[in-house]
Formats: C-alpha cells, structure tokens, sequence
C-alpha cells in the first residue's frame, strides 16, 4: 500500500496534513484529515479569572479573533446571571458584524477564489491572491483591500485595537459610542456593503458564468451529506449574535433546537488515534463513524449550514442575493460544500447590512452600557455564530468567578468528520491508477478550503475532560481508554 501526503496543507489558518493510502492497483483505499498542532486554551484558561477570559481566548487567533471574543463575553454574562443592557448588546452586535465583513473578506479572496481564478490546476506560483489581483485586475484588487480596511477600522473604533480587543465587560462593553463615532461608522458602512457587492458580482463573473467551475460547484467529488447546525431568529431568519441553534437532518427535517447548555443533550465529542482534533457528533443518531448519508451522526456548521438550516436574512440587498442564488440551486437542502463559497459571499453582504443598520439606530450612543453585576452563578456558555459556524464556550467557575474548568467546541471542530469525508471523496475521485501531480492534489485540498479551516481555533483540549466522558478508540475500534478529565 503506497501513502501519499499532503504536508503542510495550503491556504488554511493553522498546521495540518492529509495522508491518503493507495491501494496495490493505485487507487484511494482511504484518506485521513489530520491535525498535528494542539494549542490548548482549555486547559490554562483554568485559575484566571472570568473577566479576563475575552482578552485572552481572543489570542487563540489572529483572524478569528472577533468571534472567541463574543462569545466568552456572552459566556461571563451568564457567570454572573446578568444580561449587557441595550445599548451594549447593540454595540456587541456592530462589533460582530464589522468582524464578519473582513474576515469573509479575507477568507474568499485569499483562500477559496485563488482556486478558480487563475485555475484549480494553475501553477502555485500563480494560484494565490497576488495571481487573482492580476486576473480580475489591479484596481479591483485596490478597491478589495481599501473597503475591507473600513471594516478593520470600526473593529478597532468599538473594541480599542484592530486586532485583540479589549473593551467587553461582563454585563455590558466598557466604552460608549460617541455621535461623532456613529456618524463615521455610518460612512463607513457604506464601503462596507458596496464591498459586498463587488464580491458578489466577482462570484458570479469568475464562477457561475464558467461552465467548468459549476460542474465542480455541483458535482458529486465535492458532495458530503450530512446533518446541519445553524443559528436563527424567531422567523428562521439566520443569525450571528443571538438566536437559537436549529438542527437539520440531511433531508431538510427539523430534529431539534438549543440554547446555552442545552447543546449537551444534543453534541458528544469523541477523540480518535490519529488528530489532536476532537471529533463531535449528535447524540440522538449515535456514533456511526467517519460516514455522510441519510443516516449519519456527523453534522457541520457555517454559511452552507446557515443556508439550509435557516430560511434567509433579514436585511433586503442579502434577501435579494439569497433568493437568487435559492433559484439557481437544487431544492432542499444542499450538500455541494462548494457553495459555502457563495453562501460566504451572501453573509458578507448582510454583516455589511446590519453595520449600516445599526450604525443608523441613534440610540446606539445611549451611555447605558453596563448592567452591574451580582454574585457569580458559578456557570456560563455563551454560543455566536462565529464566521465559520456555530461557537460554544462554557465555563464553570467557583464563587468568586474563577474559571474551574472550560469546554470549547469551535466551528473546525464540528465540521471534522465532514471534512474528512469530503477529502476522501475528493481524493478517490480525482486520483485513479497512481496517477498523482500537483494540480491532481490541489484539487484533493479544495476539498476542505469551502469550509475555512482554522485548526489554531479548533485544538484545546488533551483527550478527555469533563463535563462530557471522552473514550480513546485503537485502530480497530476499541476502547483502550475512558477518561472523564486530564
């Protein structure tokens, strides 16, 4: 049996591999998505105290950093029962929103649509955001880094600093919105949504105008079944900020909803031999292994969940985007994982709504923004929608707010089983009698880019910690070791 590896993997956040085992006629035998960093959090958050754990879970990641922020600052709320008055929330939401705009920015052009412009099998040395700025053309590309800029910008004006912020407090956000503030933000926006949609217009010129592309888009080498998790309102309408988790089957059914630490009666983790990344499933379907199809127990998370487990958005110009790209797809739900590419671009429209709409809500410079505090509760999860899916963070603490112990699942780590299957898919389809180059292996890893990895993000915990039982299987699927903590 010949092995081939993909090492390092190529246009992610973080370190991984791909090892794939050829069979003796030189085809795919199977194929593994493994990852071979570990960072930790989970374990020396514990001793710090809870008001500190926003500014230090937003080091996790340079790029994700926005999303870990909110929602270990939802998760100190709940520490201490209290919820951040009106006027934070609405800051928090603004904060959120201008972080999805350039983080969806900078994952589309930098890590999804090198692959069609210049070309899935196009030299490397092209094959990047430098070789898609000569394509689509300089100024194009000026006006990309210009707009998203406006968006790092008001990051930097809510949170303190454009990277790591520092302004949330448990029960609110330390610093008001001056008018003057909310009048540049306002301008801002603007940018922000023509940004929107300039890159949708450039999905459409470069991808759905492009025969060759689609038949990617929608073919079966890129499909992966499986259930869905996604955040929505009251109206299914999709969320970032709030909402409640709604599960779908891979047909599209409704299996269930959670809020906080309800997520335990729906998510187990399992660890595997072979990646320091964790391995979620549902709980209702039970482990049946690294398998999609109609009766699997893998489910993932982001923009393509979001689009199957929701029933829009709520801001008109993405409704309008929404609807077009709904018409152009098959009915139901949709498992070509291509499309969380397009799905990416819709969101990025609508964060850049939301930025304008609440920037227009004068209220927003309110001086409410901080609801006092009582005694800690001892317990917290807060859950986003972080930019690549659903983000739960649950701390338990003792009396003084302390942090005892802490559970992270991020959107990497619920789609793990769905990534590794839609490599082996990928892989069994595009490699066939050894045959094996470097656009071949290429097209192996645009497998697992529409789901924007960020294995910095995914990697904290050592196997087994509590609440939740973790068992280690050996090669052959037995339980040589059961922990409940490190």
């Amino acid at each position: 049996m010949k092995r081939i590896e993909i090492n390092p993997m190529t246009r992610l956040e973080g370190h991984g591999k791909i090892s794939i085992f050829l069979n003796d006629e030189g085809n795919v035998d199977n194929a593994f998505f493994q990852t071979v960093e570990l960072r930790g959090y989970e374990r020396f958050l514990r001793g710090m105290p809870i008001e500190e754990v926003p500014r230090t879970v937003s080091t996790i990641c340079g790029v994700c950093r926005g999303v870990h922020y909110t929602a270990s600052v939802k998760a100190a709320d709940a520490v201490y029962g209290v919820e951040p008055t009106p006027t934070a929330r609405k800051i928090r939401e603004l904060f959120l929103n201008a972080h999805y705009v350039e983080d969806h920015c900078a994952i589309l052009y930098a890590l999804g649509f090198p692959d069609f412009v210049p070309g899935p099998t196009a030299s490397p040395a092209v094959r990047n955001l430098i070789g898609l700025i000569e394509t689509v053309g300089v100024e194009t590309g000026r006006a990309v880094l210009k707009k998203r800029s406006s968006a790092v910008k008001i990051v930097e004006m809510l949170g303190g600093r454009p990277i790591h912020a520092v302004a949330a407090l448990p029960g609110g956000w330390s610093k008001r919105i001056t008018e003057e503030e909310r009048q540049e933000i306002l301008k801002l926006s603007e940018d922000l949504v023509e940004l929107g949609q300039m890159t949708l217009q450039v999905f459409e010129d470069v991808v759905l105008k492009n025969q060759a592309y689609m038949e990617l888009v929608l073919g079966d080498m890129y499909k992966v079944v499986c259930n869905y998790i996604g955040t929505v309102d009251d109206q299914d309408k999709v969320q970032y900020y709030d909402g409640t988790q709604k599960i779908v089957d891979p047909a599209g059914r409704e299996i269930g909803r959670f809020q906080g630490k309800e997520y335990l009666d729906y998510i187990a983790e399992r660890v595997l031999p072979w990646s320091y990344l964790k391995m979620p499933y549902l709980k209702k379907g039970g482990w049946q292994g690294v398998a999609d199809g109609d009766n699997t127990s893998l489910y993932c998370v982001g923009p393509l969940a979001r689009y199957n487990a929701g029933s829009g958005f709520d801001t008109p110009l993405a409704q309008e985007a929404y609807e077009k790209m709904k018409e152009a797809l098959p009915p139901g739900p949709v498992h070509n994982i291509m499309v969380y590419h397009w799905a990416r671009a819709v969101e990025l429209l609508n964060a850049a709504e939301k930025v304008r709409q609440l920037a227009e809500d004068e209220s927003i410079i309110a001086p409410d923004i901080r609801t006092p505090l009582g005694e800690a509760v001892g317990e917290g999860v807060g859950i986003i929608e972080a930019v690549r899916g659903v983000l739960i963070h649950h701390y338990q603490t003792d009396s003084r707010g302390i942090v005892e112990d802490c559970n992270l699942i991020v959107a990497t780590t619920h789609n793990k089983g769905p990534i590794n299957v839609a490599i082996r898919r990928a892989a069994s389809h595009f490699i066939k009698d050894g045959k094996v180059d470097e656009g071949i292996l290429n097209m192996v890893e645009m497998a697992y880019r529409p789901y924007d990895l960020c294995l910095a993000c995914a990697t904290h915990a050592l196997p087994g910690r509590s609440p939740l039982q973790i068992n280690i299987y050996d090669a052959r699927g037995k339980i040589y070791q059961s922990m409940n903590n490190f």
